[in-house]
């Protein structure tokens, strides 16, 4: 049933920045995996029909995202503003230096710092979180439904309970029942809970964060993506008629990490430097979560903890000679020059080139759960990403689009950017 509550335009601050929202249904939407290049291929078909009139009435550029560009690192800088650095959340898996334990980054203990959602909830606006991926709603969702706000996963939406997830029986929001992970359906759930919300007033501010299985599972021009990327074009549409200023980017790009025979083209790092220099390192993935029909825990970023410092210099150089590896760089490079948090990272930090992976050894990873090849992220070939937003520009948006602008700047651009 649709309200006509007035919308809270009262400005908050977040880490430092502050945020002017207009007293419209602003969404925030992160397509997850989503190079420019899908949207280039699906406009240019025909298929994004609502994307078209936004962009030509709004604004479209491209924006550097965080890196390693994995889901948790950049979904983290999305909802707080702020780079890696600042939020602690280096990759989707890490080596924490407390326990020496390989652990999942998916509760809120390892967020250092608040979300620009719960400072929105805070200030009157009613803010849904919804998610296609379950460990985001974990990792991010905290201080939304303690003020009136809605957070809930499409993985988990049968699960919703008015006290933990702001609402109950969330599948009657759509009317239809929690949709597969592996499935673009998954994505397609989260824009129309989403608008249904919208268009029900009970949200004016949300992000609306999708998942990547189309992204890993087929290339921009493949029929499957473009039938994807119509069906969230239509969801854009019933954002854009609710009266939205609708506002997207992406966490990172997705590309194509095969060998001349369409077979995954990997480098497994520590098989590699124990061959080289024995015992006395471990790799950690931080790619690694657990969707791995995605990616089989392979992406474009590995880091190295290795026990005797003085091996360092020379497993860098060695690592710089192997064909497919781009960029070496140590614990305090890395921390500068990639915005990382400096105990959150390995004593190595190392990228491969756009079609290759890089992971720990053959044993641990199965790609017989790749089909087709892989598609995978997470190096410096995924960092450029979209910028999408409903409304022109104000001049000092303008000025700042023609500089460096980030994906984690999106709310930015959406509360204070346009005219």
């Amino acid at each position: 049933m649709t309200t006509n509550n007035p919308i809270s335009c009262a400005p908050f601050e977040a880490n430092g920045r502050q945020y002017s929202p207009s007293a419209r249904p602003i969404a925030v939407i992160c397509i997850d995996g989503c190079g420019d290049e899908y949207l280039s291929v699906s406009l240019a078909a025909g298929r994004m029909p609502n994307l078209a009139t936004m962009i030509g009435s709004g604004y479209r550029g491209l924006v550097r995202g965080a890196l390693p560009s994995f889901t948790n690192v950049n979904n983290s800088a999305i909802v707080t503003g702020m780079p890696p650095s600042v939020t602690g959340i280096c990759g989707n898996f890490f080596l924490n230096p407390d326990t020496g334990e390989e652990v999942m980054m998916n509760s809120p203990e390892y967020l250092r710092c608040g979300t620009l959602l719960h400072a929105a909830a805070k200030s009157g606006r009613r803010v849904a979180f919804i998610t296609a991926k379950e460990k985001l709603r974990t990792v991010l969702g905290e201080g939304i439904v303690e003020n009136g706000g809605i957070v809930f996963s499409s993985e988990k939406v049968d699960e919703a309970k008015l006290a933990s997830h702001g609402v109950d029986d969330a599948e009657s929001i759509i009317g239809r029942p929690r949709p597969d992970i592996y499935s673009g359906d998954a994505s397609v759930y989260v824009l129309e809970a989403g608008a249904a919300l919208v268009e029900q007033g009970r949200a004016d501010f949300l992000y609306l964060s999708l998942t990547d299985f189309m992204q890993h599972k087929f290339a921009p021009e493949e029929s499957e993506s473009l039938d994807f990327h119509g069906r969230i074009d239509a969801q854009i549409g019933r954002l854009l008629d609710a009266g939205c200023v609708v506002a997207a980017t992406a966490d990172h790009g997705m590309n194509a990490k095969n060998d001349s025979e369409g077979n995954p083209k990997v480098i497994y790092v520590e098989t590699l430097l124990k061959s080289a220099f024995g015992e006395g390192l471990r790799v950690i993935c931080p790619i690694t979560d657990p969707y791995v029909v995605h990616h089989g825990a392979l992406g474009s970023f590995v880091m190295v903890h290795v026990d005797e410092p003085s091996k360092i210099p020379e497993m860098a150089a060695f690592l710089l000679d192997q064909s497919g590896i781009t960029e070496v760089m140590d614990r305090e490079m890395a921390a500068k020059k990639l915005e990382l948090a400096p105990d959150r990272i390995g004593d190595l930090c190392v990228l491969s080139a756009r079609d290759t992976v890089v992971g720990k050894t053959p044993q641990d990873h199965d790609l017989s759960v790749l089909k087709g090849g892989l598609r995978s992220h997470g190096g410096r070939y995924e960092e450029m990403v979209p910028l999408l937003l409903s409304e022109p520009l104000n001049e000092t948006y303008r000025r700042k689009a023609q500089c460096d602008p980030r994906n984690f700047d999106v709310f930015d651009f959406a509360c204070n950017g346009s005219l």
